[in-house]
Formats: C-alpha cells, sequence, structure tokens
C-alpha cells in the first residue's frame, strides 16, 4: 500500500478537491494536525488561496475530508496486517492499529480527534460504519474457528480497541520506550487474548 501520496508540483487540472487532500495529507506527515492550514494546502497544490474554499467551507471541512483519508489508508493497512498473519485476526489487527499509530503519529492524532469524540462527525460515519463492520466479523469469525471465546462481539471490540489506543498513545507519548514498542504490543495483546482472571 502507499504510505504516503506523490508530492504535486502544481495543480493544472482534473479533481481538485482530490489535489488539495492529497496536499493536506503531505502536511499532516510533516507537521501534524496543526499546520494544516488552508493557505498552505491551496500554495502546495498550485491553486490559489480561495480556490480550496470551492470545495470545503473552511478548515475543519478539510480536516475532515482528510480523516476520511487517513482512515481508508488504516483500512487498507489493517486488511493487510490481517493477511499476512495465519493466526488471530483481532490479535493480527490490534498489533497492525498500534504499528500504525506509532509509525504515523499525526494521522493518529487527528483520526483519534475526529472519530473518539462524544459525537462522530456525518462525513465519517460511512466509513466509521464499514471498518466497525469488517471489525466485528473478525471477531465472529475468531470466535467460530475456536480462536476466541464466545460472547459479545462489540463487547469484545470495545476492549480490544481501548487497549490498542491507550497502548498506543502511552508509546506516542514516550511512557512507553518505541523501541521496544513491536514487542510490548505483541505481549500485551497475548495477555489480553489469554484472559487474565484465574478460572475457577
Amino acid at each position: 500500500m502507499t504510505e504516503r501520496p506523490a508530492r504535486r508540483g502544481s495543480y493544472h487540472h482534473g479533481d481538485l478537491a482530490e489535489a488539495l487532500v492529497t496536499a493536506a495529507f503531505e502536511l499532516l506527515d510533516e507537521e501534524g494536525q496543526a499546520g494544516v492550514s488552508v493557505r498552505e494546502v491551496a500554495r502546495r497544490a498550485g491553486v490559489s488561496a480561495g480556490a480550496p474554499f470551492r470545495h470545503f467551507a473552511d478548515r475543519q471541512a478539510l480536516l475532515t475530508a482528510l480523516a476520511d483519508r487517513v482512515l481508508a489508508d488504516f483500512e487498507a493497512w489493517q486488511r493487510a496486517a490481517v493477511e499476512g498473519d495465519e493466526g488471530s485476526a483481532l490479535r493480527a489487527t490490534g498489533l497492525g492499529f498500534v504499528r500504525y499509530a506509532i509509525r504515523h503519529p499525526h494521522r493518529f492524532e487527528l483520526v483519534r480527534s475526529r472519530v473518539f469524540a462524544p459525537s462522530r462527525q456525518p462525513e465519517l460515519e460511512r466509513r466509521l460504519e464499514g471498518i466497525d463492520e469488517a471489525y466485528a466479523e473478525l471477531i465472529v469469525a475468531d470466535q467460530e474457528s475456536g480462536r476466541l471465546r464466545p460472547g459479545d462481539p462489540a463487547l469484545v471490540g470495545l476492549a480490544a480497541q481501548a487497549l490498542v489506543c491507550g497502548l498506543a498513545q502511552l508509546i506516542i507519548d514516550g511512557y512507553l520506550p518505541i523501541e521496544k514498542a513491536e514487542v510490548l504490543a505483541a505481549q500485551v495483546l497475548d495477555t489480553f487474548g489469554q484472559g487474565i482472571a484465574n478460572p475457577r
């Protein structure tokens, strides 16, 4: 999969909205969410400062479109993680989540601010529903194969999501050493998969 959109010298024709989001993606990776401005995105795309407003009402609308692009990239990353792992799909997606977040902390920050909020933005709802459905299907498949114990897939998914999101944030914030991130993530996910309760 493409780690980063190809750099575009200037915009001449075609899909202006796509060119602007591509430029914003580059800027996000370089400077983070705070560094993404409509003016700089327009400059990088080679258009006038007012051109972006033909497609995006304001900076927040541009950031939402950018979050949708990041989610699409993340979704492809997760599919590749599952396809390349013969074990539990839940474990593979958990490791994929942590790897993506620590490799692309600015993308993680943007998605976290747009998705893990009191209410989801309507513009992202379709993408997020698709991700949620695919995630639930992976959990059910793991349960049916015997890799996971029976249980409410939504609850299992929420617990796993909370675990990997928190773990990724601890690594990004420097609380846990990034050089040990891969090993720690695998150990934590294995502990989660085994369960920590003493059987009675």
